[in-house]
């Protein structure tokens, strides 16, 4: 027999019995499933479950809403049953509030009413949580770094703002490094190529790497320095994170769930969105092949979807589209939690299987817009979809799923149980003993810098400038020579016309005085008479030898 609608007008009940036994028999499943809630047709219907089969995970999904709709608790939800059947959750915790499910909950007098109504056996239960963060916070997780060459061109272009050509220029960039065995580690890393690219020394290389300019490499330049300048050097580098770690179950069979720490995801939304894209390529990249599996090897939720689609350029949006498309079949299911399915692109929003949709407002044109068009991305139901998503209360949603047969599920107005974890954020003091504690801090808690671009194109450079300096005293040096020998042979060439000025002076003088010889003889000099001729001769020539410094006295 069809479950019985609660007693109610038609206006309060907007299923037939036909109908809620259509949804009944829809969500029925032979294997493990999620169980998200019951229907509501008037009132919770708690014979009529409304669940997810656990097989149908990884057809990924779509978790939207106004804010203060639920969708945070929806993702909890999911993640603790996620956790409990042993499949690992990464989930990313804007708001911080997600660290409760590392606490049990506590029960109330409010929560005690709704699970009776729901029919939902509720107790309270911890899940295994490991934290995590961005950059060097080590107080909020274990550190997340990537590597620049990871990271890759594409995505990092996505976080400088670079514009289609300047991305290209980035990609040759990269290029280059691999080519020449430049490891780029962290941002220095890349700068240190980019500035020796537009230096003297590697302007020969700059123009061997084709498209890429001068200019267009000092604008990326300038854009590294004002990211690095904002903090976000902190999140590249070693160690790099191994995202088989988010692929684990602890020893109960539980899958843990890895929460990425983001409370400033305001200051860096397109440093946030692009993390998490990195970290979902990465899973793409090392995981095997595995087809369709009785449960995912991973379930990961990005929340605040729409940070990753705005102003994304065409690759990067294709990029994102052959990711979500591909990785199912690594046994990855994908989550996207966001406010209205417009912020998904059509391409990326028809891969996904499963859709829980929290209360829409429509308080503009453009809302009551978005809202339409919404309603028509749904199957024809018995409810008045347009009217229906504005009276969903909190914790109420409209779902619709893909069944184990692979076929869209009825749509039914849920409203869902309620997490077993805590719901309130655990003590900032609780989650860095958690962090403290984990085997994980020990292997990425401290950061290392190898040896990498930096350095190699700083000895290259140090090198050429050694040379440069080299050489340019070698010119010196024999331009010092070439003087002093120039000088050398003018002083030696003044000397030796000195010395033949003096020789010629002192022939002439030594002839001067010399008497000439007769054969008659001549009258003597009174001198003479009193010395003698030969005594007189030596006496001149001492004197003469005496003032230009040669032969010796007697």
């Amino acid at each position: 027999p069809a479950p019985a609608a609660p007693a109610g007008s038609a206006s309060e009940a907007p299923l037939t019995d036909a109908q809620v036994s259509a949804v009944a028999a829809g969500y029925t499943s032979d294997g493990a499933a999620l169980d998200l809630g019951v229907l509501v047709n008037g009132g919770p219907v708690a014979s009529v479950p409304v669940r997810i089969p656990l097989a149908m995970i990884n057809r990924h999904g779509l978790v939207a809403g106004a804010t203060g709709t639920g969708k945070t608790r929806t993702l909890q939800l999911l993640a603790e049953q996620l956790s409990a059947q042993g499949v690992p959750v990464f989930a990313a915790d804007i708001k911080g509030d997600l660290s409760g499910i590392a606490a049990p909950g506590a029960s109330s007098e409010k929560l005690t009413a709704r699970t009776a109504a729901l029919g939902q056996d509720w107790s309270p239960r911890a899940y295994p949580t490991e934290f995590f963060a961005l950059g060097d916070d080590t107080a909020s997780g274990i550190p997340v770094r990537a590597t620049v060459s990871g990271f890759g061109p594409l995505l990092l272009s996505r976080v400088l703002g670079l514009n289609a050509t300047q991305e290209s220029s980035l990609g040759l960039v990269f290029h280059y490094a691999d080519e020449k065995g430049l490891a780029l580690v962290d941002l220095p890393d890349l700068r240190a190529v980019l500035t020796f690219l537009t230096s003297d020394e590697g302007k020969d290389e700059l123009k061997g790497i084709g498209g890429l300019s001068a200019a267009t490499a000092g604008v990326i330049l300038r854009e590294l320095v004002a990211f690095a300048s904002a903090g976000a050097d902190t999140f590249f580098g070693e160690p790099e994170l191994d995202v088989s770690v988010f692929l684990r179950a602890d020893a109960a069979g539980a899958g843990i769930v890895s929460l990425l720490e983001v409370p400033n995801v305001a200051s860096r939304p397109e440093l946030y969105s692009t993390f998490l894209m990195y970290l979902l390529a990465e899973l793409y990249e090392v995981l095997p092949e595995v087809g369709d599996l009785d449960k995912p090897k991973l379930v990961f939720f990005f929340d605040e979807a729409h940070l990753l689609f705005r102003d994304a350029s065409k690759a990067f949006l294709a990029a994102i589209t052959q990711t979500v498309r591909l990785i199912r079949s690594k046994g990855v299911g994908v989550f996207f939690v966001t406010q209205t399915p417009k912020d998904v692109p059509a391409d990326v929003l028809g891969q996904l299987g499963s859709r829980v949709q929290h209360a829409l407002r429509a308080f503009t044109p453009d809302d009551a817009k978005a809202l339409r068009a919404s309603v028509r991305t749904y199957p024809d139901s018995g409810y008045d979809l347009e009217r229906v998503f504005q009276e969903l209360g909190t914790g109420e949603a409209i779902i619709t799923v893909m069944s184990e047969r692979g076929a869209p599920t009825p749509v039914a107005w849920t409203r869902l149980f309620a997490p077993r974890a805590s719901m309130s954020p655990i003590p900032a003091e609780t989650m860095a003993a958690a962090v403290a504690a984990s085997p994980l801090f020990a292997a990425y808690g401290t950061p290392i810098d190898p040896e990498s671009a930096r350095e190699i194109l700083g000895a290259r450079m140090q090198a050429a400038a050694d040379a440069r300096a080299a050489a340019e005293k070698a010119k010196q040096d024999a331009a010092d020579a070439a003087e002093y020998a120039k000088q050398k042979a003018a002083i030696d060439k003044a000397n030796a016309e000195a010395q033949k000025k003096a020789q010629r002076e002192y022939e002439r003088i030594l002839k001067s005085t010399a008497a000439p010889r007769r054969r008659s003889s001549a009258p003597t000099s009174p001198l003479d008479e009193v010395l003698g001729r030969g005594a007189t001769k030596s006496i001149v020539t001492d004197v003469i030898r005496g003032l230009f410094g040669t032969g010796r006295r007697r």
